[in-house]
């Protein structure tokens, strides 16, 4: 029975479960199980790439795959890599349970509980060896002096590992350590999908970095995208065609084609158009029905909003730009661009320093667009300011909560990621005063990696990206307007006793 190949181990395991066997799962089996004998028959085969869609199943296949393994020969050492220590340990942990519920591998769980950890484990074997059966490690552990006969390179690149030159500098340079790792013979296979066009897994070198071959040069290469040529779905129970529209819809090209369909994405190719952007003319109407605040644009209801404050204390056309704007958006998930302000102060004022005269102009900012709340990105300078910019709004008595934020993204990745999916879907409304700023020409001029302004551009992705803030507004100068947005408390009267 234990000579059972890796395609009905995966079907035993499912039926276990309850579960269906998806085609695109059975197709994963039966490559790995095919590149696993090949090896071992005449050594070939030991260096691969398991390239799947998000959601696919995939990290889950590759657990199955290391019990299986380890079924048919007990002394193997697998050392799993993934970019943070914690995705490493989570298949771990999936192959323990694996060994300890699945009807072949009965027998392999140890006694000792010493030797059945959360993130290595080292199940009943002859040899007597040093390292374990299974560990899990992070992309940036140290692991010199380890063994291993099998390395499984889980999702190592993430946008945190290869959002700039720097980092996929490192992340090639740590995997390169693998090679003092592996035993001769051993079995090298990477899992995952593209995060950047300059990605590990691409089939063809990069020449403008100097590239003269593909970082996995010479591995064999299973790639599923979530769509084939012909239009059909890999899992169409889970994937059906409206679902897949919807996706590509909210995603955006570039993620869609990066993360579903395994194509590297240049995020030069996200270049900004602002002919997409859908001009209007209305302002903001406030009012109250029956007592309750009503907020709408255009005859459309309001539902939120979103005000992010790229700060910066240059003078008046020297270095960068002070930007504050406000999306807000409606009930059928359109957003409304109103606002974009290029701030600037008085360096006649000397009475009042630029940082508080700074403060004033977004508190005025505020108060005239009735925003709940204002992000304020607090890198560098900016960190300085919420305190004073609390001061400003309670007094001119504006009800509104500052939330400090701090970008950690790569601006150019955050800039694509914010504006791909709404542009993409005509989505983004734009008011006409924003055509009257610096904004527009910022979206025509702007590449990747260039010495163009984005400031405005930096802004507003803070906006698009940023989660609708709804929290209590801080204690100020009593005002007559009241929360417009939809789900407050309301206060009614009451004139009898119980």
């Amino acid at each position: 029975m234990k000579t059972v190949n890796f395609p009905e181990f995966l079907w035993l395991w499912n039926e276990r479960l309850g579960l269906g066997t998806p085609r695109h799962h059975l197709r994963m089996a039966r490559w790995l199980a095919a590149r696993w004998h090949a090896g071992k028959s005449s050594g070939r085969d030991r260096e691969l790439l398991l390239m799947a869609f998000r959601s696919s199943g995939k990290s889950t296949i590759v657990g199955l795959f290391c019990a299986w393994v380890l079924m048919g020969d007990s002394n193997l050492r697998i050392l799993v890599l993934a970019a943070e220590f914690a995705l490493a340990k989570r298949m771990v942990r999936n192959v323990k349970r694996i060994v300890e519920r699945h009807p072949l591998t009965q027998g392999l769980k140890p006694r000792r509980r010493e030797q059945w950890a959360a993130d290595q484990f080292t199940v009943n074997r002859p040899g007597e060896l040093r390292d374990p059966s299974m560990v899990a490690k992070g992309i940036g552990a140290n692991i010199t002096g380890s063994r291993a006969d099998i390395v499984i390179c889980d999702d190592v690149e993430v946008p945190n590992t290869c959002d700039s030159a720097p980092k996929r500098a490192d992340l090639r340079e740590r995997l390169a350590e693998i090679e003092y790792v592996m035993v001769p013979g051993g079995l090298q296979l990477y899992v995952g999908t593209p995060h950047s066009f300059y990605t590990i897994y691409a089939e063809a070198p990069r020449l403008e970095v100097s590239e003269s071959q593909p970082f996995l040069a010479g591995f064999q290469r299973l790639e599923i995208p979530l769509v084939d040529p012909r239009g059909r779905s890999a899992w169409p129970d889970r994937f059906p065609p409206e679902r897949i529209a919807g996706l590509r819809k909210r995603s955006g090209p570039n993620k869609f084609d990066s993360q579903m369909m395994l194509r590297p994405v240049n995020i030069a190719d996200g270049r900004l158009d602002p002919d997409r952007l859908r001009l209007y003319e209305a302002e903001l109407a406030y009012a109250e029905a029956n007592g309750v605040p009503l907020l709408t644009l255009d005859g459309r209801r309001l539902v939120s909003a979103s005000c992010w404050w790229d700060p910066s204390y240059g003078a008046p056309g020297k270095g960068d730009a002070s930007v504050v704007a406000a999306v807000f958006t409606d009930e059928d998930g359109g957003y409304w661009l109103h606002r974009v302000r290029y701030l600037t102060h008085d360096p006649r004022q000397s009475e009042t320093d630029e940082a508080t005269q700074l403060c004033r102009r977004v508190a005025e900012f505020v108060a005239a667009l009735h925003l709940p709340a204002v992000q304020l990105e607090t890198n560098g300078l900016g960190r300085f300011l919420p305190g004073l910019l609390r001061r400003e709004l309670a007094a001119g008595g504006v009800p509104c909560a500052v939330v400090e934020a701090v970008s950690k993204r790569a601006k150019d990745q955050r800039i694509v990621d914010a504006f791909d999916a709404v542009l993409a879907a005509g989505a983004l409304h734009a008011h006409r005063s924003v055509w009257t700023t610096p904004f527009i020409a910022e979206m025509r001029e702007w590449l990747p990696g260039g010495k163009a302004r984005d400031d405005g551009l930096d802004a507003v992705a803070g906006c698009l990206l940023s989660q609708p803030v709804r929290l209590s507004r801080p204690l100020g100068k009593p005002l007559e307007r009241r929360d417009w947005r939809p789900g407050g408390s309301l206060t009614v009267p009451s004139e009898f006793d119980v």
